[in-house]
């Protein structure tokens, strides 16, 4: 693998175990779009960024070498070695195989951790185009702007101040619906200091899943969608309607109807490697209609 820098690209050549697709349309992020020539253009660490791969080059586009090495390399878990993960998950059985080959190049990405607790409160009874939407009205209506490029605007994510603080006419405005109660007071929470949230990701997954759960608006499956996507837990296993069906297709009885259990049962059989075989698994099944009636 060779980087180098080229103007305001990053160029790197020879990238293994990297499919934009597959990272930015898993459910696990809602700031990046898909540009009309392939590429993804989104916002992280507030920084614009615009992501395109071509054959086995990843070029991403309005950066440098030190943001790379600063906040892309952790963002996109570039340290990580996906294809023995791959190669882990493939053998223990045939629908793992076939998730990990169609889903190949997906990533775990380490976002922001306030920004992954509202997100995924936003996306409880929620469809991923609705969510994207209120994120980018939110980020627009109380971020700060960070930048233009090819003629749009940016905007980071608001702040846990400004969300606590805002007037409700902008939640009501977002289309939230009756999740805006649970953004203000996660975000007075945050800001308070009465739960730092960053410093959930030092205590054991158990624990910081029951702190999580004290934040209005979070139950099981979204205190796991952040401990996985925000605190880089990977011993989780969310558990939603695509994964139910998966679950229920390949794993266990269809009368299991427990999401505990079922939860249980994925940790049990993947272990620490537990969201990474959700994110193949739940990506397989929604691409495919798997247990679709």
């Amino acid at each position: 693998m060779k980087l180098y820098q080229e103007n305001n690209k990053v160029i790197i050549d020879k990238i293994k175990d990297f499919e934009p697709k597959h990272i930015f349309e898993c459910g696990q992020c809602f700031r990046w779009d898909k540009e009309e020539d392939g590429s993804y253009t989104g916002v992280a660490n507030g920084k614009v960024l615009n992501v395109k791969l071509e054959g086995d080059t990843l070029i991403l586009d309005n950066t440098n070498l030190d943001d790379y090495h600063r906040i892309w390399h952790n963002y996109f878990d570039m340290g990580r070695d996906y294809s023995a993960i791959k190669a882990e998950l493939a053998q223990m059985d045939e629908h793992l195989y076939n998730a990990t080959i169609f889903g190949q190049g997906m990533r775990i990405l380490n976002q922001d951790t306030f920004e992954i607790v509202i997100s995924f409160i936003i996306s409880a009874r929620n469809a991923i185009p609705m969510i994207k939407r209120s994120v980018a009205f939110l980020s627009k209506a109380l971020g700060e702007e960070i930048g233009e490029y090819r003629g749009k605007k940016y905007y980071a994510f608001p702040t846990p101040k400004a969300l606590s603080s805002c007037d409700e006419q902008v939640l009501i405005d977002s289309k939230v619906a009756f999740r805006k109660g649970y953004i203000r007071d996660a975000s007075y929470i945050q800001h308070s200091l009465q739960m730092d949230m960053y410093k959930l990701r030092n205590l054991p997954t158990d624990m910081a899943r029951k702190e999580l759960m004290t934040i209005p608006g979070v139950g099981p499956k979204v205190s796991d969608c952040i401990l996985l996507f925000g605190l880089s837990k990977y011993d989780v296993f969310p558990v939603d309607v695509w994964v139910q069906r998966v679950m229920h297709e390949f794993y266990i009885e269809k009368e299991m109807k427990d999401l505990k259990k079922i939860r249980e049962f994925g940790i049990d059989m993947f272990k620490d490697k537990s969201g990474i075989a959700q994110q193949y698994l739940f990506y397989y099944a929604r691409e495919k209609g798997i247990g679709r009636k």
